[in-house]
């Protein structure tokens, strides 16, 4: 993953919806743009300042955003389309009960009510805090749990259905550690003063949310404790960001009677039964030490702690939708502390992403009427053969690659199924009650209605038409289980797509994102995945070891890069995509060579082809970041900063240094023996 047909979404639109299908998306700029550039750079030295120097000297971060770069660009024309759309749908109320403009304008309408919001205060959270007050002895966890997660609230774990990684054609029960309210484990056990300083701040915060829901300032303070200390505890034993992404580590298959025997604390056999996940006979562990020591918390700490705990996780998660107070203390550390931003949001971009979360596949049609067009669709669709054309004849030409896994690895590029702008079959909402009246009620059915969806899965065929991103998402993914490539209309627009750019500007922009995901199929977590998509090795042991040895030389040159004078990029945790940046861009440079066979090599504002296909790959690549936000990512983001992926992959690239005559020495040109080469 990147950072989850238009006559049937015409079919669905009525009233004024379809009056405006015609509205135009706000004006899309070049692809590429020369003023964007910073000639007094050199391309040899930093291409990164030369195709985006003068962007960045330009262009600050808003005052309400992490950071600002060419995915926030796209990301905010879509969203002001989506706005339009939900302006208008939420005007109207006599919607036909049920219809998707009912569902959208309604879910929108209550979010923008403020004054319904700040009068309900916490009472809608009033069902939840009596479940939790059902916890009176350990024993009762599980029902409480239970009944938590059915309300889409994790707490303490969390649990989900999906292909069985070795079984890719039924579905699974997977249980994955989780239960905390810092991004990741790692906060809480480090020792540094900046992780000591910020999870003295998480515990202010927490005792002020405990304020804010009544609590008195010593009771919060002492909640806030109980939640530290529990919290931590869950930390301790999961295992790291590195750790969680080797596929082989995660995969440990249990029966329940295997489960309660390893984990004796917490009855998980009544925790599916109570859940409605009653198929789940056997699950896929994840994380067994950490459900081990899960099961001992169960069974050894009070029940008041995990009271105070799970009171916390249902404030926590909602937050966001309860009154002005909460909402403001919600952004003061999620935002403003940990990742640096001075303002929140206004309240309607904060609205619309939550329909998009909550509604998305209702909300989707509504927005590829007016954003997407079928000649987009046709024109990515060539795109991507083009580039499957291009990988299927490196793979035949790779020296390192024996001739029996290179026909396995052909057997998976063939099958990959494609996706395109949006899905063929709409998700199916008729069962999903939205109303103008509570706007955490709707959020809170809306968690319902997809925690119910995923758990009907189980004992069921493979849904191969689902999909894991709403249309207007600006990003695209690759699902090794369903061994698919998947790119969401909301990324098929400027600078990352254009129907009337040139070859080499498309190539460079939306073909190496297509080779991106592509190349996961084979990186060093896809490629242990079969054509099926089954975790199943298809490689000779030769095969494996000479490809790791390419891996590692990616590993080592990422680790090598600092953006921070005091972090340097994880080059494990980030190995995946960094495979898949190199993987692409390569694949898309050969696909468009194939494109420009016996056409003129025209150059346009006075550079070739080959020129502005690295141009737009770097242009893609265009961000600024606050230094919280940075670190964040640094330390729990499986991509390496905009900055480095950009140079990372042009500077192993012999057709970068021909492109733009690099000498060797100079600092884009690395030297061959620390150059990684896979495709």
């Amino acid at each position: 993953m990147l950072i989850r047909n238009t006559t049937l979404a015409l079919a669905v639109l009525t009233g004024a919806a379809a009056a405006n299908a015609q509205t135009t998306a706000p004006t899309k700029p070049k692809a590429i743009d020369p003023a964007n550039f910073d000639t007094s750079a050199k391309p040899c030295e930093d291409f990164y300042a030369y195709a985006n120097g003068n962007w960045l000297k330009s262009h600050t971060i808003p005052a309400d955003r992490a950071r600002y770069g060419s995915f926030e660009e796209v990301s905010d024309r879509n969203r002001e389309v989506l706005r339009k759309i939900l302006e208008e749908t939420s005007a109207k109320s006599d919607w036909p009960k049920g219809s998707l403009e009912q569902k959208v304008g309604d879910f929108y309408a209550a979010g923008m009510d403020e004054a319904a919001i700040e009068r309900a205060g916490t009472k809608p959270l009033a069902p939840l805090f009596a479940a939790i007050d059902k916890l009176k002895a350990p024993g009762d966890l599980p029902a409480v749990l239970a009944e938590l997660h059915a309300r889409g609230l994790e707490a303490g774990f969390n649990f989900r259905v999906a292909q069985d990684a070795r079984e890719s054609t039924r579905y699974i029960g997977i249980l994955n550690q989780g239960g905390l309210g810092l991004p990741d484990r790692d906060y809480y056990t480090k020792d540094d003063p900046k992780s000591k300083n910020l999870r003295e701040a998480y515990r202010t915060h927490v005792a002020k949310i405990f304020e804010l829901s009544g609590d008195s300032p010593e009771k919060a303070k002492a909640s806030a404790d109980v939640v530290m200390a529990l919290e931590t505890k869950l930390a301790e034993p999961s295992l790291t960001r590195v750790e969680n992404r080797d596929p082989q580590k995660t995969y440990n298959k249990r029966t329940l009677a295997a489960l309660a025997s390893e984990a004796p604390g917490f009855d998980f056999a009544r925790f599916f039964t109570d859940l409605g996940a009653s198929y789940s006979s056997e699950v896929n562990v994840r994380q067994p030490r950490f459900f081990v020591a899960f099961g001992e918390l169960a069974r050894t700490v009070p029940a008041e702690s995990w009271r105070t705990y799970l009171r916390w996780h249902v404030l926590r998660q909602s937050a966001p939708y309860l009154s002005k107070a909460f909402q403001d203390e919600a952004f003061a550390f999620d935002e403003k502390t940990l990742m640096g931003v001075p303002e929140q949001e206004p309240r309607w971009r904060r609205v619309q992403a939550a329909t998009d979360q909550a509604l998305g596949e209702a909300l989707g049609p509504l927005y590829v009427a007016r954003a997407f067009t079928p000649r987009a669709k046709e024109r990515m669709r060539v795109l991507v053969e083009n580039l499957r054309a291009a990988l299927k004849e490196r793979i035949d030409a790779l020296a390192w690659m024996s001739a029996e896994t290179k026909k396995q690895a052909q057997k998976k590029l063939a099958a990959f199924n494609v996706k395109i702008g949006y899905p063929d079959k709409w998700r199916d909402y008729s069962s999903l009650l939205i109303s103008r009246g509570s706007y955490l009620e709707n959020v809170t059915n809306a968690r319902v209605f997809e925690t119910k969806r995923n758990l009907a899965k189980l004992g069921k065929p493979i849904d191969r038409t689902e999909w894991g991103m709403t249309p207007p998402t600006v990003n695209a993914y690759y699902n090794s289980s369903m061994n698919e490539i998947v790119f969401p209309a909301g990324i098929l627009q400027p600078p990352f797509f254009s129907e009337d750019a040139d070859d080499a500007v498309n190539y460079g922009g939306i073909g190496v994102v297509i080779g991106h995901e592509m190349s996961h199929g084979f990186d060093d977590a896809g490629s242990q995945y079969d054509a099926d998509g089954n975790l199943k090795n298809w490689w000779t042991a030769d095969d494996r070891k000479a490809y790791d040895a390419r891996t590692a030389l990616v590993v080592k040159q990422f680790d090598g890069y600092r953006p921070l004078a005091d972090q340097a990029i994880n080059g494990k945790l980030t190995l995946g995509e960094n495979i898949g940046d190199l993987g692409g861009i390569k694949i898309a440079y050969a696909a468009l060579q194939k494109a420009l066979e016996g056409k003129p090599r025209t150059a346009i504002d006075g550079f070739t082809p080959e020129q502005r296909f690295f141009l737009s790959f770097a242009t893609i690549w265009r961000n600024q970041s606050r230094e919280e936000a940075l670190r964040v990512q640094l330390n729990t983001n499986p991509h390496s900063p905009g900055k480095w992926r950009a140079i990372g992959p042009t500077s192993n690239l012999p057709e970068f240094y021909d492109a733009f005559g690099c000498a060797e020495g100079t600092p884009m040109r690395r030297a061959e023996a620390e150059r990684p080469s896979i495709w």
